[in-house]
C-alpha cells in the first residue's frame, strides 16, 4: 500500500486506471541467483562437524521423559537426559520426510504463502516487551499497540504476514495474553498468522482456534499456523519448547526450530563454528519433528549475532554476522528444507541513523541468504526489546525494495526497451516516448517515506526528517484501516471458546 499509493499520486493516475496497476503478490518469487559465501568443500567440513556434535557431544532434551522415548525409539543414544545421535541419522530423518516447501494457509485464500524453494516470505517483528513511538518515547506494549501492528502489517503491501507476538500486551495477564493475541490476527488481518509457544497449552490453545477457523479436518491435513521454536543454546532444548513442538507436530503445523546464538556466548566466535552448532541444534529439533509426525512442516531457523568483546552487548548489522547467516541460507539449500533468518536488526534507540545502516546491513545479508521466512522484517528496536511504529513503517518500505531486488531484470521485449531507444535516437530524451508512458507508473521503485524533493521544498514542507514523516504515515494508515471480513459466527464461537477458557483458571502473571 505505502509504495503503490506514491505511484498513484506522482502518475495522477484517475480512479479508473487504479484498476490497471498490477496487484501486490501474496509472497516474493525468487528470481536472482542463490549465492554461498562457501564453496561445497567447505559446507560439507561444517556438515561433517555438525554431525560430529550430534554423535558425540549430543544435544540435551530437557525434563521431557517422552521425548527422550521417542528418541530412544528411533535408535538415538540416551544418557540422562543427553541424547546423542548416530551419525547420518538426523540428515536422513529430515530428507526422508521433511518438505522442501509448503503452503502456509490464510483465512483470505489469496493470501496464503509458499515457504521454501525460491519463495521469500516478510513477516514482522517478534517478541517486544516495549514499544517507542515520537510522541511517547519509550513504554510497555499494550494489546492495543499488538492489534495496532496487526492493522499495520495487514495494511501493508510489503509485509506478506501478520506475524506472532508483535509486542507483548503487558497490560494483560501473562498466562491469557495469548488468546487476545491469536484472535487479534484473525480478526483484524486476513493474512497467514503465527501461534503461541509459550506453554504447551497455549500451543493447544493456538491449534483449537485456528481448527475454528479452518476446520479440524482442513488443519490436519494443511498448515495454518507456523510457531517459532528456539533451541536453548549452547546444544539443549527445553521442555516449554518440546512440548509446543509436538503439539504443532502433531498437529500437521509448521514449527521454525531456530537456536538463538549470541556468538562468543551462546557459541564460539568464527563463522564456521557457529554454523556447526547451529546446524547441529536445528538439524535435532527439526529431526525430533519428523519422529513426532513424518511429513510435518519444518524451517530451519537461523538467528545469530555478534557480541561486543568490549561490553558483552549483542551487536547488529555486523559482516560477521551476515557471513553466519549465509552459510547457514546455503548449509539449509543443501539439506533441503525451508530457511528463516534476517530481519532489520539494529541497537538503537531511536529510529536514526544507526537503526537505519544496522538495519540496511542485515537486510542486504537477508538477500544475499536466500531467507524463505524473513521474521523481524519491520519495527526492531533496541535489539528486539522495543517495537517501533516510526521504524515499522521505514522497514514496510524498504521490504518493497527487497521485493524487488530479488524479482531480478526483466529480459522480454519490454525490459530489453529496443523500440524506445530506436524512437528516440541520439541527442533526444525518453520523457514522452512510448515506452516511458506505457511503464512509468510502475517503472521505479518509488518511496513515500524516503523523500527527494529538491532543497527548496522540502523547507517548504516543514523539513521534516524521516521518523517524522513516518510518525504521520502509521497514524495515517491506523486512520484509514477498515476490518477485514470475518464470518459472524466464527467470530462468535473463537470468543466463546477464550471466555471459556479464561474462565476455567486463574489469572498469573507467570
Amino acid at each position: 500500500m505505502m509504495a503503490r499509493e506514491r505511484r498513484r499520486r506522482r502518475g495522477k493516475v484517475d480512479k479508473g486506471d487504479n484498476q490497471l496497476l498490477p496487484k501486490p503478490p501474496a509472497y516474493i518469487k525468487r528470481k536472482i541467483p542463490h549465492y554461498s559465501i562457501l564453496s561445497d568443500k567447505d559446507l560439507e567440513i561444517i556438515e561433517n562437524n555438525a554431525d560430529t556434535i550430534l554423535e558425540e557431544i549430543g544435544i540435551v532434551f530437557s525434563e521431557d521423559e517422552e521425548a527422550l522415548e521417542i528418541l530412544s525409539n528411533a535408535g538415538a543414544n540416551i544418557e540422562g537426559e543427553r541424547v546423542r545421535f548416530p551419525r547420518g541419522m538426523c540428515r536422513k530423518l529430515i530428507q526422508n520426510s521433511a518438505p522442501k516447501e509448503f503452503k502456509q494457509y490464510a483465512r483470505n485464500p489469496e493470501k496464503s504463502v509458499m515457504i521454501g524453494g525460491d519463495n521469500m516470505v516478510l513477516v514482522p517483528a517478534y517478541g517486544s516487551p516495549f514499544i517507542h513511538n515520537l510522541d511517547e518515547g519509550r513504554r510497555y506494549a499494550t494489546i492495543r499497540d499488538f492489534r495496532n501492528f496487526v492493522k499495520l502489517s495487514y495494511m501493508s503491501d510489503n509485509l506478506h504476514h501478520s506475524g506472532g507476538t508483535i509486542c507483548e500486551p503487558c497490560d494483560l495477564p501473562v498466562n491469557k495474553r495469548h488468546f487476545d493475541m491469536i484472535y487479534s490476527h484473525i480478526k483484524y488481518s486476513d493474512k497467514p498468522f503465527m501461534g503461541s509457544v509459550t506453554s504447551t497449552e497455549r500451543a493447544q490453545d493456538s491449534v483449537n482456534m485456528a481448527k475454528i477457523v479452518f476446520g479440524d479436518d482442513f488443519v490436519d491435513s494443511n498448515c495454518v499456523l507456523i510457531s517459532l521454536i528456539n533451541a536453548s543454546s549452547p546444544m539443549s532444548f527445553d521442555s516449554t519448547m518440546l512440548g509446543s513442538l509436538k503439539v504443532y507436530a502433531r498437529n500437521n503445523q509448521a514449527t521454525i526450530i531456530t537456536p538463538f546464538i549470541v556468538a562468543g556466548a551462546m557459541a564460539p566466535v568464527t563463522a564456521a563454528g557457529v554454523a556447526a552448532q547451529s546446524l547441529a541444534e536445528g538439524m535435532a529439533g527439526m529431526a525430533f519433528a519428523q519422529l513426532v509426525r513424518p511429513g510435518t512442516p519444518v524451517v530451519y531457523g537461523n538467528f545469530v549475532t555478534a557480541m561486543s568483546m568490549k561490553s558483552g552487548a549483542p551487536t547488529f548489522g555486523t559482516p560477521e554476522a551476515a557471513h553466519m547467516m549465509n552459510i547457514s541460507g546455503a548449509l539449509s539449500r543443501r539439506l533441503g528444507v525451508p530457511f528463516r533468518s534476517g530481519g532489520g536488526f539494529n541497537g538503537a534507540k531511536l529510529p536514526d541513523a544507526q537503526a537505519g545502516y544496522e538495519a540496511a546491513n542485515t537486510m542486504q545479508a537477508t538477500i544475499n541468504a536466500s531467507v524463505n521466512f524473513n521474521l523481524h522484517t519491520a519495527g526492531w528496536l533496541e535489539g528486539g526489546l522495543a517495537m517501533s511504529y516510526e521504524k515499522f513503517v521505514i522497514d514496510s518500505d524498504q521490504a518493497g525494495m527487497m521485493r524487488i531486488n530479488v524479482e531480478g531484470i526483466e529480459m522480454n521485449e519490454n525490459g530489453q526497451a529496443m523500440d524506445a531507444i530506436r524512437e528516440v535516437g541520439p541527442q533526444s530524451h525518453f520523457l514522452g516516448c512510448e515506452h516511458t508512458k506505457n511503464n512509468f507508473k510502475t517503472a521505479f521503485y518509488m518511496s513515500d517515506i524516503l523523500d527527494d524533493k529538491s532543497f527548496e521544498q522540502w523547507v517548504e514542507d516543514g523539513s521534516r526528517d524521516t521518523a517524522t514523516i513516518a510518525n504521520e504515515k502509521y497514524k495515517k494508515m491506523l486512520s484509514e484501516y477498515k476490518l477485514p471480513p470475518l464470518d459472524p459466527d466464527i467470530d462468535n464461537a473463537l470468543l466463546d471458546y477464550i471466555k471459556d477458557r479464561k474462565d476455567s483458571f486463574e489469572d498469573s502473571n507467570i
